[in-house]
């Protein structure tokens, strides 16, 4: 069996969570990393992965000419940001070498949505050079999307879509912890999620996934946001939360079809959450519901995302790819 060979740009938590299970996989070889800080150029993946075995011999390098000059991959994991035109403007080059690309950014999972110039630009890109470019992860990508999507495909008539989860943050990362807010003044948060600074990125991106997928045309969206209140001083790892702080989010988005609302998605991500859960109800012809208790684990299972989608990316057509563009996300 021939082995794919993986790159991971970007060696944040997650991307060096994503090369740690990609380097356990014996259809995977790993051929390099790529970042931009000078303290990680120039090291192995061994080194900033507490010394994995199978990534000792593999090098960082800061850019991806220079590791494709000395290891070209057949795809690289790109975890580096959450706005598509960036993302876009970083994935050009490899897709212009014939590299697909398997990517975290949130505003990835419907690239036209946010930067609909530069997507036509890339898919181009990816059409003549035989490359493929995908957005997932769990949330954008599965919980709230993809798995609401797949449900309704026992379904005779659809009315409505509701998505909810909730989360605990005090188990999550640092990074995940500070873009919640953990520990600012309530007003500030507001004033950074009107300036599009803060909140869950990608939500907006769920629903049009789902839009598109069930061929629904919403004419009217809108997206609700409140900062959650810590009720009492919250201490994690990385911060100390007085009560009357920030200590979470609390966003809604909804999709109206001729001024019916046919999609309702509600997140609550905050510190000390209870009853973490994720949870999709489909009114419809047969009604569905399916609750998953604790919730699906975002950072592990966002990892675990990449790394199942590479092969069905690689048998789908070129271009710019959506999830409801490939086979059944599925473990291998």
């Amino acid at each position: 069996m021939q082995r794919i060979k993986v790159a991971q740009f970007g060696l944040g938590p997650i991307g060096i969570e994503s090369i740690k299970l990609a380097a356990e996989k014996d259809w995977i070889e790993v051929v390099g990393g790529i970042d931009i800080d000078p303290a990680k150029v120039g090291k192995s993946l061994g080194e900033l992965s507490n010394g994995h075995h199978r990534l000792a011999e593999v090098q960082v390098y800061k850019t991806f000419e220079e590791l494709a000059a000395k290891a070209k991959p057949h795809v690289v994991l790109h975890t580096a940001g959450s706005k598509a035109d960036v993302a876009i403007n970083q994935i050009k080059p490899m897709a212009q070498q014939g590299v697909s690309v398997v990517s975290s950014c949130e505003e990835l999972l419907v690239p036209k949505f946010r930067a609909p110039k530069l997507a036509e630009e890339l898919d181009a890109i990816c059409k003549k050079h035989d490359a493929r470019v995908l957005g997932t992860g769990v949330n954008p990508g599965f919980v709230m999307d993809v798995l609401p999507v797949c449900m309704t495909g026992v379904s005779r008539t659809v009315e409505h879509i509701y998505c909810e989860r909730v989360v605990n943050a005090s188990t999550r990362r640092q990074p995940l912890q500070k873009k919640i807010g953990s520990g600012l003044d309530p007003d500030e948060m507001r004033r950074l999620f009107k300036e599009g600074k803060a909140g869950h990125a990608g939500f907006l991106e769920s629903l049009a996934l789902v839009g598109h997928a069930m061929n629904w045309t919403f004419a009217d969206t809108y997206e609700l946001f409140e900062p959650m209140i810590a009720p009492y001083d919250i201490k994690t790892r990385f911060f100390d939360v007085k009560k009357g702080q920030c200590c979470g989010i609390h966003q809604q988005v909804v999709g109206k079809v001729d001024g019916v609302q046919r999609v309702h998605m509600d997140l609550k991500m905050y510190l000390d959450a209870r009853d973490p859960h994720d949870a999709v109800k489909i009114t419809g012809d047969p009604p569905l519901e399916v609750r998953v208790n604790g919730g699906v684990a975002g950072d592990m299972a966002t990892v675990a995302s990449l790394i199942n989608a590479i092969p069905r990316v690689l048998k789908a057509p070129p271009g710019v790819l959506m999830m409801t563009d490939i086979a059944v996300p599925a473990w291998r």
